[in-house]
């Protein structure tokens, strides 16, 4: 034990810990999820979020003490996001010949997202600058941040928002859309793009390949959507 928090604090120290940390505790959880059949469940994006969380809560280490060292890793989200063009180019065939129905689910589907969580939240009685906050939830983080910031919400409150829709999407996403009986990989790799932008975009990608080029597909254009139609809807109605 005295070994274990020897290295804890000489960890703490340096950029090692994030580092250690992130990779450590999702390696784990990729582990376990591979070993449920990639269960949805198991999510190890889920799954990190949830032990990094206690071990920071655990050994009282400050947030900003273990982001000096995720930030390398969390600097790779970019590079991650514009890689999610290398299947969607081998995929650009079907794109082709299903055009007219992706451009009709993305406008629904960006619609809804923006107006079934603001709705929701205005019956349960939220405040107006935690709906406006909400309004861009099912958008990447950086694009739902900054669109928080121009209409009035709370860009943090948002960037917990997004996590949150992103994690429900991928771990329910494929539980609903069997319910509803949509079978088709492209159009349920497209829903859930468009609903859970990157989190459930990786869920797809790990699953299939064409799935997830339509998911990283409608994570894109839904960004794009949703960055044009939001604010002047906002401006439209106040």
């Amino acid at each position: 034990m005295d070994k274990l928090l020897d290295l804890w604090a000489h960890l703490a120290q340096t950029p090692l810990l994030g580092i250690t940390l992130a990779l450590a505790w999702f390696a784990l959880g990729n582990w376990i999820h591979n070993k449920c059949n990639k269960h949805p469940l198991t999510n190890p994006v889920l799954f990190s979020i949830i032990t990094v969380s206690l071990t920071l809560w655990v050994t009282k280490t400050d947030y900003l003490v273990y982001f000096d060292g995720a930030k390398y890793i969390h600097f790779l989200l970019g590079p991650a996001t514009v890689a999610l063009a290398v299947p969607l180019y081998k995929n650009i065939h079907h794109v082709k010949a299903a055009l007219a129905p992706i451009i009709v689910t993305l406008l629904t589907g960006c619609l809804f997202a923006i107006g079934s969580g603001v709705g929701v939240a205005a019956l349960l009685g939220a405040s107006e600058e935690t709906l406006l906050s909400l309004a861009p939830k099912s958008v990447t983080a950086p694009v739902a941040m900054g669109l928080a910031e121009i209409i009035g919400g709370t860009p943090s409150l948002t960037a917990v928002l997004v996590i949150l829709s992103g994690v429900t999407g991928a771990v329910l996403g494929g539980a609903a859309l069997n319910l509803v009986g949509v079978k088709d990989k492209k159009a349920r790799g497209l829903a859930v793009g468009i609903a859970s932008h990157g989190i459930g975009t990786a869920r797809k990608l790990s699953l299939n390949e064409t799935s997830g080029a339509f998911a990283g597909l409608g994570m894109g254009l839904n960004a794009l959507a949703t960055a044009i139609i939001l604010p002047l809807l906002y401006f439209w109605l106040t």
